[in-house]
């Protein structure tokens, strides 16, 4: 609440349309995945489709694998990297994530053109996911 306020004065002292400001808080308060707030406007539907094609992306996956270094996760299982004889655990296992969120994020898109972009991602996703448990051969759990 206190950044959308810091928001709407920064957007009035910079005169912007006054009947807009609400549209622009609505759209930064439904942007986040983890945030559950439904997109109603454009503009909120645009961002929201803007932050998740982000962790679609190269900077999404590099943060993936920051974050799971962050909490002591490893990089894959050791076994079965891609998941394919096991539960996933995308606490446990960083690679996982990218089945447990990141592939059901196409089908959260609010827009045709964000929904395209995503399912490239996806595509390149799962590329390298895929090339990855290739790759690592038992040193996924590093």
């Amino acid at each position: 609440a206190v950044r959308l306020d810091r928001m709407r004065h920064q957007l009035a002292w910079m005169n912007f349309p006054p009947e807009r400001l609400e549209a622009v808080a609505h759209a930064i308060e439904a942007h986040s995945f983890s945030a559950g707030i439904a997109a109603e406007s454009l503009e909120a539907k645009i961002v929201q489709d803007a932050d998740r094609l982000d962790g679609l992306g190269a900077v999404g996956l590099a943060r993936m694998f920051y974050i799971a270094g962050r909490m002591g996760s490893s990089l894959a299982h050791p076994d079965d990297p891609l998941g394919r004889g096991r539960e996933f655990d995308d606490r446990s296992y960083a690679l996982d994530h990218i089945a447990v969120k990141l592939a059901k994020l196409p089908g959260m898109m609010q827009t045709a053109g964000g929904r395209a972009l995503a399912e490239e991602r996806l595509a390149r996703l799962l590329e390298f996911r895929e090339e990855f448990a290739a790759e690592s051969g038992g040193m996924a759990d590093s």
